[in-house]
């Protein structure tokens, strides 16, 4: 039986989905290798590759649009404790998708959540600002400052 949440998950959960999703793979695959002993776990729905509609709006808050169609994979687990996990990733790697509905898995419980929360979530999270804060570095370096300069000319 299916449990539907119409809020949706919490803010708390998005953020870690927001983290897993964003990573790069390489970073999911060596904070799931730091894990000593990860719990084991079923698939209910193996990783599959799909495409979604991505909508804009100019400015922010103008009409929407259909920008274009974006690949992702998704898939879902459940843990031999009974939690069940979501991935969601851009492109195609399964392996991603799959880590990601572990990982969210195991947050959602309060026994597995210690073993994850630093080493893969925090892990990943940082390495994410990291990447940031690179980037926001290269673009300062780059910024033009134009400023006008009135020149008053006396009598000639």
């Amino acid at each position: 039986m299916t449990v539907s949440h119409p809020a949706g998950p919490s803010p708390e959960r998005r953020a870690w989905l927001s983290v897993l999703a964003k990573a790069a793979p390489k970073d999911v695959f060596a904070a799931w290798e730091a894990i000593a002993e990860p719990p084991g776990y079923g698939t209910l729905r193996a990783p599959e590759i799909g495409m979604v509609l991505v909508r804009g709006r100019m400015g922010g808050s103008g009409d929407a649009f259909n920008l274009g169609e974006m690949t992702v994979t998704r898939a879902a687990v459940r843990l031999d404790t009974g939690e069940t996990g979501v991935g969601y990733v851009s492109g195609r790697n399964r392996r991603h998708a799959e880590i990601a509905a572990a990982v969210d898995a195991m947050m959602q419980s309060p026994a597995l959540r210690p073993l994850v929360e630093g080493a893969v979530v925090a892990r990943l999270a940082g390495a994410q600002q990291s990447r940031r804060d690179a980037a926001a570095r290269k673009a300062a370096a780059t910024k033009v400052d134009f400023f006008t300069m009135v020149r008053t000319r006396g009598p000639a």
